[in-house]
């Protein structure tokens, strides 16, 4: 009997912020070496910490049902990501459902790990959630915090 241990899926994530709109983006990077990006454009006006969360949520959303996925996540939010390591506490009470709902995701699955990246390193995933915040569609947006 032969079991096969596959190398860790990689997904980088970030979100964009701004008045004009708001972005966010993934990239998978499979086993194989092949890159799978995906940027999406929110439909309201969140601040940047929302959007890294929301990046991060897609994301994850995207992978729950992949059983037999190891999957390790990078992100150059350093709040989000330490928040998430519980170095640090979620202080601000806009942020606690996307953290709530982030800790459940990723508590489905027992073979997700998080980790900071620099801005330099996550620099695809960056043009696209800058990219898709570019797109927004500004008479559908709505301010929130």
């Amino acid at each position: 009997m032969v079991i096969e241990v596959q190398p860790p899926w990689k997904m980088y994530f970030d979100g964009a912020a701004h008045r004009g709109g708001v972005g966010a983006g993934v990239v998978f990077v499979t086993p194989q070496g092949e890159v799978l990006p995906y940027s999406f454009t929110l439909t309201q006006l969140y601040s940047n910490n929302v959007a890294e969360y929301q990046a991060l949520i897609l994301g994850l959303e995207m992978v729950v049902d992949m059983k037999q996925l190891q999957l390790q996540v990078f992100g150059d939010s350093q709040l989000v990501v330490n928040q998430l390591l519980g170095s640090y506490e979620v202080k601000k009470p806009e942020l606690c459902p996307y953290y709530d709902y982030a800790k459940k995701l990723m508590g489905w699955r027992s073979d997700v790990t998080i980790q900071y990246v620099p801005k330099k390193e996550n620099k695809k995933v960056d043009a696209l959630a800058a990219l898709a915040s570019l797109l927004a569609l500004p008479d559908q947006a709505q301010v929130t915090v």
